[in-house]
C-alpha cells in the first residue's frame, strides 16, 4: 500500500496558476508510476496526467496538454502537478494516484489514491 496526501488547490481567477503536491509514504515510491485525475460535480473521474516511475516519461489529457506539467521528485516521494493558464472547465477536485503500469488513463488502473484537493477557478 501507498498512502497519497495531495496539497496545494485553492481558488484562482482564469489564467492564474496553482502547482499541487502529492507525497507518498508507504512502500518504495520510485517503484510506481503516478497519474493526477479530477473530478467536477455530476461528472465522472477524468484522467489529466501520468509519469512514469523514473520520471523520464509522461502523458497529458489534450485538454490540458501545454498547460499542465506532470513531475516528481523521488528524493522526496512527491509528485507536482504544475498548473498554468487554468481556465473555468479545469475547476475540479483533483487526486493523485499510483499504479503498477504506466502509462494508464483509466482510474480502474489506480491501485491507490488520495484524498483529493479542491481547485477552483473563477473568471
Amino acid at each position: 500500500q501507498v498512502q497519497l496526501v495531495e496539497s496545494g488547490g485553492g481558488s484562482v481567477q482564469v489564467g492564474g496558476a496553482l502547482r499541487l503536491s502529492c507525497v507518498a509514504s508507504g512502500r518504495i515510491f520510485t517503484n510506481y508510476p503516478m497519474g493526477w485525475f479530477r473530478q467536477a460535480p455530476g461528472k465522472e473521474r477524468e484522467f489529466v496526467a501520468a509519469i512514469s516511475s523514473s520520471g523520464g516519461r509522461t502523458t497529458y489529457a489534450d485538454s490540458v496538454k501545454g498547460r499542465f506539467t506532470v513531475s516528481r521528485d523521488n528524493a522526496k516521494n512527491t509528485v507536482y502537478l504544475q498548473m498554468n493558464s487554468l481556465k473555468p472547465e479545469d475547476t475540479a477536485v483533483y487526486y493523485c494516484a499510483a499504479t503498477n503500469f504506466y502509462p494508464r488513463i483509466i482510474p480502474s488502473s489506480y491501485n491507490n489514491w488520495g484524498q483529493g484537493t479542491q481547485v477552483t477557478v473563477s473568471s
